[in-house]
């Protein structure tokens, strides 16, 4: 199966080159909102948001700005991103990656700690320098470098103001000056400027990171403006009728990025809905083409709205290597793509024998700290996720299994759990805000592993467990209760593995022997 894998990726990889037609939206599916992009060469990066998660702010590679892999995260040391206290409001917020000169360059901000900070480096695969931090407040902060300068904009007090600084140090070289206040719409945020053909154009989202989400356009033949906005505002948004029936909403935050071809391209953050236009998977990261002719405005996609599939003419597509739907931890390290809520305590995670092991602590998924945790983002609505647990050296009422993570408050739990007679339940439970409730509770037959299984589509979430070869449905819960629309916040449902004690002297740990992860 393996080599016919490899067979089929290489038959698609050439078969794109030659033609370079047409993707799917999301380009990055599941909780990727606020993508920035920069292009290197022939190379295209991004970074998106990561709030309470560490490492934080994921980042991608691609050729063909459609088929993304991450290669790492820019803040994976605790000594560049303190998440103490960070929630799903919380944490690192809309990240800009821009590439002079052969430096890249990550700025972004942490409004659970100091504010505004930029970091560097000359190999984005190699590692970034500890943070700078930056004066002008705000959030969304962006850079734009020219003749020498490099120049930052924000907005503090819901105004895109701008400033000179020393990206190096994070010296403020000049006063912050108030250029933009966007078109009316609440919330103008995630500026980013860019020159072309003598103008200097001021991009913007405004309404809200929901329904009413948007994206604005001015420009000023000086980058200090005054900017004018453009008649056509806003370039890209659904709350309008064209947009109104899409499976896709809440369209903005974007970036713009020159092709090697000359084209021009938009990323974008929207999210999927599901009935009754709740959304689980968080708010990804989609991709439009761009007409911007000379000392004209740009235009986004013919109308200002994006879809599904994109029938439009690409740059020549390199497909990336095809996700795994198993997570063994033979090579005794994680991935990128697994995240620790807030900054991780280092020892209770390790690898022995092949399996990751997990060491309970009395931090719960509801204290709002950091439990022993790791977790995927859910990416797709249909999926089915699966665990090999085995829970050691337990007292009565330790736990460890599985959950459908949305934010402290709102979470479903898979999992086993040691009891006073010396054996073994499994349990499911929900939370959902003030609200705790154990669906069921099964005596298992001795305390040998068990499998662990989360199903999902776009409506409920099923969970069971399988024992000596039989699968055992334990029940079944709605998806919405842990939508953004319900559960609040901005992230999205994340499937993650933990282990919790009844008291901090316990020493029970827990062994998973894989991570399954199936889509359609």
């Amino acid at each position: 199966m393996r080599n016919k894998n490899i067979l089929t990726f290489a038959l698609l990889a050439l078969f794109s080159q030659a033609f370079g037609q047409g993707y799917k939206n999301p380009v990055i599916p599941g909780f990727h909102p606020d993508p920035s992009v920069c292009k290197a060469g022939d190379d295209y990066y991004l970074v998106n948001s990561s709030f309470q998660y560490f490492p934080g702010v994921p980042l991608f590679h691609s050729k063909d700005l459609v088929h993304w892999e991450q290669i790492g995260n820019c803040l994976d040391r605790p000594s560049q991103v303190d998440l103490t206290g960070a929630n799903a409001w919380g944490g690192i917020y809309a990240p800009t990656i821009r590439y002079h000169e052969g430096t890249f360059y990550m700025i972004t901000t942490n409004v659970s700690g100091k504010g505004n900070f930029l970091v560097h480096t000359t190999d984005p695969r190699g590692g970034w320098s500890d943070p700078v931090w930056l004066k002008q407040g705000g959030i969304d902060p962006s850079l734009y470098f020219e003749n020498g300068k490099c120049y930052m904009v924000s907005n503090p007090d819901n105004y895109i103001t701008l400033c000179e600084i020393d990206p190096m140090s994070g010296e403020q070289l000049s006063p912050s000056r108030k250029i933009w206040g966007g078109t009316g719409g609440r919330y103008p945020e995630g500026p980013h400027i860019y020159k072309k053909d003598g103008w200097y154009y001021l991009l913007i989202s405004e309404g809200g990171t929901e329904t009413g989400h948007s994206v604005t356009i001015a420009r000023s033949a000086f980058i200090e403006g005054p900017y004018t906005p453009n008649p056509a505002n806003p370039i890209l948004t659904h709350a309008c009728v064209a947009g109104q029936a899409s499976p896709i909403q809440g369209t903005g935050h974007a970036d713009l990025v020159e092709g090697t071809d000359g084209s021009w391209w938009m990323v974008c953050l929207a999210y999927r809905i599901m009935p009754g236009t709740h959304h689980t998977l968080g708010r990804e990261t989609y991709l439009a083409p761009v007409r911007w002719d000379k000392g004209a405005w740009p235009v986004v996609n013919g109308n200002g709205t994006i879809a599904i599939n994109m029938d439009v003419p690409t740059l020549p597509l390199t497909p990336s290597k095809p996700q795994p739907d198993t997570f063994e931890f033979e090579e005794e390290k994680l991935s990128p793509e697994w995240v620790y809520l807030q900054n991780p305590i280092p020892e209770n995670y390790a690898f022995e024998d092949g399996k990751l092991r997990l060491s309970a602590t009395n931090t719960t998924l509801s204290d709002g700290k950091s439990p022993t945790f790791v977790a995927l983002r859910q990416d797709q609505f249909d999926m089915d996720a699966s665990t090999k647990v085995a829970l050691r050296q337990a007292q009565p009422g330790d736990e460890a299994g599985i959950t459908a993570f949305m934010d402290f408050r709102s979470h479903y739990d898979l999992f086993v759990r040691q009891e006073a007679n010396g054996k073994q339940s499994v349990v499911l439970r929900y939370q959902l805000g003030e609200l705790k409730h154990i669906e069921k509770e099964v005596a298992l037959p001795d305390t040998s592993p068990v499998i662990l299984n989360l199903k999902a589509d776009i409506n409920v979430y099923r969970f069971g467990y399988t024992v000596d070869g039989k699968y055992h449905e334990l029940g079944k819960m709605n998806t919405r209760y842990l939508s953004s629309e319900t559960a609040g916040g901005f992230t999205g449902v994340m499937l993650g593995l933990y282990a919790v004690s009844a008291s901090p002297e316990s020493k029970a740990f827990a062994d998973f022997d894989y991570f399954k992860y199936q889509r359609p």
